[in-house]
């Protein structure tokens, strides 16, 4: 339940069009909703704008499943990251309307497309390669009420593709750039526009590049003063914030 959706309900109990009991039964399980092997947080949307997302890495395909039907039951959107193809499969079944995009392993079920953001966030990638964080970072990002363009292989190595979308990335109210290799990438974007930029090291590269450690540690290092960083292949992380930036 999102404020919108708590302030409806109290609408309603004012004018009469739900009763006191038929309210307190819908609000039941606020905060949370405890289902023995987890507490579903239904509380986040009230708490931060943007409902819970369930991680799916590591879940069982029953897990993944009751915690999606509690959400479901209360809320119109839910976006499972990191899901099984078994995992994305049963979601599918249960739920026909649910998306599954199997390069980046994210399903959601997107009811409520309003637009919460107030610009546009270009979710970035230097490399094909880079797609599956780069796509995490766009269903998230699209999901929780954005407007956003992909741009995709644009690395340093061959800047003149960069350059020929800089009017795009220029229009952008936040830029997610995600690279591997030395992770150049987001300082060069950095250096470009006047936006945010929130980097995104991928497990991407050769043996030195130590499944994404070195591009961690250049992004960190960069010289462009709007570039901050989250954790390597967090497509997820970056795209929320990017988020609440673009809410702003």
């Amino acid at each position: 339940m999102d404020q919108e959706q708590l302030r409806a309900l109290l609408d309603q109990v004012r004018s009469g069009a739900t009763g006191v009991d038929q309210a307190i039964e819908r609000m039941r399980h606020l905060p949370f909703e405890d289902i023995g092997f987890a507490k579903v947080d239904h509380h986040r949307a009230l708490r931060h704008g943007i409902p819970e997302v369930v991680f799916g890495l590591g879940k069982t395909p029953d897990h993944i499943s009751a915690i999606a039907a509690a959400l479901l039951a209360r809320a119109n959107n839910v976006l499972i990251t990191r899901a099984t193809p078994e995992a994305a499969a049963r979601l599918k079944r249960e739920h026909p309307e649910a998306e599954h995009f199997p390069i980046s392993g994210v399903v959601r079920v997107w009811r409520d497309r309003t637009l919460h953001g107030k610009g546009t966030i270009a979710v970035v990638c230097a490399g094909t390669s880079d797609l599956p964080v780069a796509e995490e970072a766009q269903i998230t990002a699209e999901t929780m009420g954005n407007q956003v363009e992909l741009i995709a292989d644009i690395g340093v190595a061959g800047i003149h593709r960069l350059m020929h979308n800089r009017d795009r990335l220029a229009a952008a109210r936040v830029v997610i750039v995600c690279a591997g290799m030395e992770g150049a990438l987001p300082s060069v974007v950095g250096g470009m526009v006047a936006a945010p930029v929130i980097a995104v090291p991928t497990s991407i590269g050769y043996g030195a590049s130590f499944q994404g450690l070195a591009a961690l540690l250049g992004m960190l290092n960069s010289c462009a003063s709007n570039v901050t960083v989250v954790n390597i292949d967090n497509g997820f992380g970056a795209a929320y914030s990017a988020s609440l930036i673009n809410r702003l």
